[in-house]
């Protein structure tokens, strides 16, 4: 079978199975190999130091695989119609908001799935002897990129991957392959005049159009960074506890993209909006049964707690029976052995200008 019968036949299987967007490009270097290295040397991917390793493969993902000829790149909406109220009514306990990406069936698993019984047809339909090696956001592979060079959108200003119809809440995946498919080219950015998401982002992560400082981006801060997370961005971060959607969620394409069709993406493993009180007080069993078969496990226990903590300074109650109510538990946290919810605690109290002493507990 030539290459682009082969590219054909790839975009007809994955369509069938349930991809939103697929595309090829060749195994070989990366285009942006000088920013991502730039991007690293100026520090703005923070403690991350899994992206500092292996650089080699990033920007060379053919090294992944023996003989790799092709990279078979594909994406999955998770973009959800949103219902869910952004607080709870008069006395209620106040709630955290959870990044959308997280609450469905953890996307590793669903998209792995998916691209191994793409290739495992893909096999069978053309009868030919061929290696891949199925990759979802474990491997090092420069994933927006793979996917710009393969057509699947544009890397928009706020950094993320971007479609015109589907927008950017998408997962993304690849198959390396010693096949030989014909690829695809990139596509037009798109973007023009238009920084709504550098305007909008409450940390001023989006340093610049295209320029994202890790270590500013409350997606960062919430998961990834595991120590103590300045004051600077406690007010800014709202009542966010995992991940943040600010700057996709101002985006004009994403106002009118189709939503995600796939079931398991859209199940509710971890609640959208959890209650800030059960969190800051969040045992070992609640956080397994909170975070089970989500990729909201990506952050500990503790952080949670500590995101909770932050969250619930930013609070703003009329009701002084539920102030004291959060009063008593962030003083609680307040004498927890985990030191940075201990400090996001203390802080807390002082923006609610609540007496921590008054809440403690007497010995």
């Amino acid at each position: 079978m030539t290459p682009s019968n082969r590219a054909r036949l790839t975009k007809s299987l994955a369509a069938a199975l349930g991809f939103d967007r697929v595309g090829v490009t060749r195994a070989g270097p990366s285009e942006r190999a000088a920013y991502y290295k730039a991007w690293l040397e100026a520090g703005y991917a923070g403690a991350q130091e899994y992206l500092k390793r292996n650089v080699g493969l990033r920007i060379d993902p053919s090294q992944l695989l023996s003989g790799a000829s092709s990279i078979i790149c594909v994406a999955v909406s998770y973009n959800r119609a949103e219902t869910a109220p952004e607080t709870g009514g008069e006395g209620e306990h106040p709630r955290g908001r959870v990044a959308s990406y997280a609450r469905g069936r953890d996307y590793h698993v669903v998209l792995r799935g998916m691209l191994t019984e793409l290739m495992e047809r893909l096999r069978a339909e053309l009868n030919e002897a061929f290696e891949w090696r199925v990759c979802v956001d474990t491997a090092p592979l420069l994933e927006r990129d793979l996917a710009r060079q393969a057509g699947l959108g544009w890397i928009g200003k706020n950094t993320c991957l971007l479609d015109r119809r589907v927008g950017s809440y998408l997962f993304l995946g690849e198959a390396l392959t010693t096949l030989d498919i014909e690829p695809d080219g990139p596509v037009t950015d798109h973007c023009g005049t238009c920084t709504r998401c550098i305007d909008a982002c409450p940390t001023g992560a989006l340093i610049a159009p295209y320029q994202l400082d890790a270590r500013r981006c409350i997606s960062y801060l919430t998961i990834e960074h595991r120590g103590e997370i300045s004051e600077e961005f406690h007010a800014a971060m709202g009542n966010c506890v995992y991940g943040c959607d600010i700057c996709q969620q101002v985006c004009p394409y994403n106002q009118h993209a189709r939503l995600a069709s796939q079931p398991e993406i859209l199940t509710e493993h971890t609640p959208a909006m959890p209650d800030l009180l059960e969190l800051v007080r969040m045992r070992s069993g609640e956080y397994r049964r909170l975070t089970d078969g989500s990729a909201s496990r990506r952050a500990t226990r503790n952080m949670w707690r500590r995101n909770a903590a932050i969250a619930l300074g930013n609070v703003s109650c009329a009701d002084e029976a539920l102030r004291d109510t959060i009063g008593v538990a962030l003083s609680e946290a307040a004498e927890d052995d985990y030191l940075p919810l201990r400090a996001a605690a203390v802080k807390s109290l002082a923006r609610l200008g609540a007496d921590r002493g008054r809440f403690r507990k007497k010995d």
